[in-house]
């Protein structure tokens, strides 16, 4: 039983350093130590240094002998890089998701709902949650396992909120482009994956 545990620890960890580098605590090029993230947190180095690790592999952090662990400094370009590389993913999704969605799209439509309420309310952070898991049901319902693993690879909900964060861009409504997404399934759109990957790179930072 102790592999849940370790697993929700490093999550939570991990979100604790990511909420750190979005909100300023450590600036690009900042050293992150890692004993001392563990004294503050009164856990062990084992899970924060696991959670650095996925930091890593997201591109988020660089480590090196001589100078340890510190924050990347991104530019635009990296936080775009990411999107043409979801958009062709999530193009293969929905045409593997059509048949499925289809017939039922109930796994998309609380995710609706709450864009809808996201968008109302203003709630930036909302609208990434919802966003991000809206377009997690689509990959999910393509029933296919390495293309779930490989978007979820991505950090596309890291990624959307640096962009977001970052690049401070216009508010943005996001319920109806979704809504129309969810139309194109119900009527059986033969351009649906085209759709979905128009609309993906649609939501890239302009640069």
């Amino acid at each position: 039983m102790a592999t849940p545990v370790v697993h929700s620890l490093r999550e939570q960890i991990r979100e604790h350093i990511l909420e750190g580098i979005i909100g300023g605590r450590w600036q690009p090029g900042e050293r992150i130590v890692e004993r001392r993230i563990a004294a503050e947190l009164a856990v062990s180095q084992t899970p924060v240094r696991e959670a650095l690790r996925e930091l890593e592999s997201l591109r988020l952090i660089e480590s090196s002998p001589n100078k340890g662990v510190r924050v990347r400094a991104l530019t635009a370009t990296d936080l775009k890089e990411s999107y043409p590389v979801r958009a062709g993913l999530e193009q293969v999704a929905a045409e593997l998701a059509a048949p499925v969605l289809a017939e039922d799209t109930s796994a998309l439509e609380p995710e609706l709902t709450a864009l809808y309420a996201a968008d109302r309310a203003g709630d930036g952070e909302a609208q990434v949650r919802h966003t991000v898991a809206f377009h997690r049901e689509i990959v999910k319902a393509a029933g296919n396992s390495v293309l779930l693993h490989t978007w979820e690879s991505l950090g596309i909900e890291v990624w959307t909120t640096l962009s977001i964060r970052w690049l401070s861009p216009k508010p943005r409504a996001h319920a109806e482009d979704h809504a129309e997404i969810v139309a194109a399934f119900r009527r059986r759109d033969p351009r649906i994956g085209e759709l979905l990957r128009t609309h993906v790179l649609s939501c890239a930072p302009q640069i």
